[in-house]
């Protein structure tokens, strides 16, 4: 039976996107983890067999990448999020070990939960994005860390300074380099695809650098719920500030991540996955850009697919 005909008269009709072609969605979560033509050269998927294999080479990557800035003596941006979270334990291993300091990097947390005004959580709330990263990364450097002046936080008033900051430092020859997790809704950080409707062009779509008090998709909410509250959705923001296409597609190097499986066969990432890979640019799907830049996107396997009914 065809999705879109099940749709029509139920709860679903008009929840998902006006922009989303479901049978292209639908034959995207067909195809694997083959090239596409639009894929940057430079892009590489690589399959992880399970999460600790994950952890370790995407803060693998994300330690190299601080490495070698330092190496070539450039300062280097970075815009970060909380969630894949496991990489940054392995980041603070290896730079531990090669003793490399990170007075060179500076970060830009990528998102924040916020009210309809962008007011955010206090740093003190262990929810809030701002004491996720200073718990799992900046603390557990040392002496290594980065300088406290040098991280950026998704908040009202620093938000909006992101383009400018950034622009400073590539004006000065840093590198930008984009981490990230896919979102159920296909999102990066918490850019959502219904903000599509607002824009006339897919130009003027790129040139958004953040938005305030971004109002959520219920799917991004309850991904959120499942992922980060113990199934509570009552503790979920619903809106958020966030960086946008205007910032992720300056980057110069990307590395991303895909970890959601859930154990016992289940899963909510696997055709957000699949789409990214395969549908195409389109500002209807922002994570669909990812490919056409350079880097790595780290998933587990078993999000390759074959995404089917599983009775068992």
């Amino acid at each position: 039976m065809d999705f879109m005909t099940t749709v029509k008269g139920s709860l679903l009709e008009g929840f998902y996107p006006a922009g989303w072609d479901m049978a292209k969605i639908d034959a995207c979560c067909e195809k694997g983890v083959q090239r596409e033509a639009f894929w940057h050269e430079g892009f590489e998927p690589i399959a992880c067999a399970n999460i600790s294999e994950f952890d370790m080479k995407m803060g693998h990557e994300i330690a190299l990448q601080i490495k070698k800035a330092k190496e070539r003596g450039e300062k280097l941006a970075m815009i970060v999020p909380v969630g894949p979270m496991g990489m940054y334990k392995w980041a603070v291993y290896f730079l531990q070990e090669w003793q490399v300091a990170c007075d060179h990097v500076y970060t830009f947390n990528m998102d924040e939960w916020a009210d309809g005004e962008g007011n955010t959580l206090p740093s003190s709330d262990p929810a809030s994005f701002e004491y996720c990263m200073k718990d799992a990364f900046f603390n557990k450097l040392g002496d290594l860390t980065v300088p406290e002046c040098q991280r950026n936080f998704a908040t009202k008033e620093n938000l909006p300074t992101y383009a400018d900051k950034i622009a400073a430092l590539k004006a000065e020859g840093a590198k930008l380099v984009l981490l990230f997790g896919i979102g159920r809704m296909c999102h990066i950080a918490f850019w959502e695809p219904h903000f599509a409707a607002e824009f006339a062009s897919e130009e003027e779509w790129k040139q958004q650098t953040h938005r305030l008090g971004a109002k959520l998709h219920p799917l991004t909410i309850e991904q959120n719920a499942i992922t980060s509250f113990k199934s509570r959705t009552t503790l979920v923001p619903c809106r958020a500030n966030t960086v946008g296409p205007g910032l992720l597609l300056q980057a110069d190097y990307i590395i991303g991540g895909a970890d959601g499986a859930l154990g016992r066969g289940m899963g909510w990432q696997g055709m957000s996955f699949l789409t990214t890979l395969h549908y195409g640019p389109d500002m209807w799907i922002t994570s669909s850009y990812m490919p056409t830049l350079p880097g790595k996107l780290f998933y587990l396997q078993e999000l390759a697919g074959p995404l089917v009914a599983d009775v068992n």
